[in-house]
């Protein structure tokens, strides 16, 4: 697997003499881009080599993430197509935490991130709650975005954020239309509607 040391990070058993020096990368792209980076490899336990594009990949979501707590879309606001998302999102990650699936909470995290860049509101509650959840993971920008929304305490003791398990379901489901047993159609219902609708 990769190790990582003070003599560097080695590339597990195909590039076993090819070590990158973690000062290095943490002088170039800073702590936090190291720790992404490594999260999202994959599984702890798995073999990962090394991919400069993942590297800058990671710092380009970092960059997205700073930008999203600057430009002014924080509203002390609801947006209720954020709702299940966010509220999806702290579970996910949450749990995949909880099982040290680091790469899939941040997958999570990222599609998230996604989410609300095509919102005009990104409510404060959620910020700041994400934020939390961002922590474990890059708790250098963490600090300092907190400090961006009014805080000027440390994020490590604040609240773990919670979520409202109602609110992670799909609100509908998808049935098949199917005609002498050959399906034709599918269509989008209410999850509770009767049999007659």
């Amino acid at each position: 697997g990769m190790i990582l040391g003070s003599n560097g990070i080695k590339m597990g058993k195909r590039y076993p003499e090819y070590v990158v020096n973690p000062n290095d990368v943490v002088k170039e792209y800073g702590a936090d881009t190291l720790r992404l980076y490594e999260m999202f490899m994959g599984p702890l336990e798995a073999d990962k080599p090394w991919n400069s594009d993942g590297v800058n990949g990671a710092h380009r979501f970092i960059e997205r993430i700073y930008r999203l707590y600057t430009e002014g879309n924080i509203k002390d606001l609801e947006n209720k197509n954020l709702e299940k998302l966010y509220n999806q999102t702290v579970k996910k990650v949450t749990e995949d935490y909880e099982t040290l699936n680091f790469n899939t909470a941040i997958s999570q995290m990222m599609i998230f991130v996604n989410a609300v860049y095509k919102e005009d509101i990104f409510p404060k509650e959620y910020a700041e709650g994400f934020l939390k959840l961002l922590n474990t993971v890059i708790p250098f920008i963490t600090e300092e975005l907190r400090e961006k929304l009014g805080h000027n305490n440390t994020i490590t003791y604040e609240p773990w954020p919670t979520y409202d398990e109602s609110k992670t379901t799909e609100d509908t489901i998808e049935i098949a239309i199917q005609v002498n047993g050959k399906v034709r159609d599918t269509i989008r219902i209410k999850k509770d509607s009767s049999k007659e609708e």
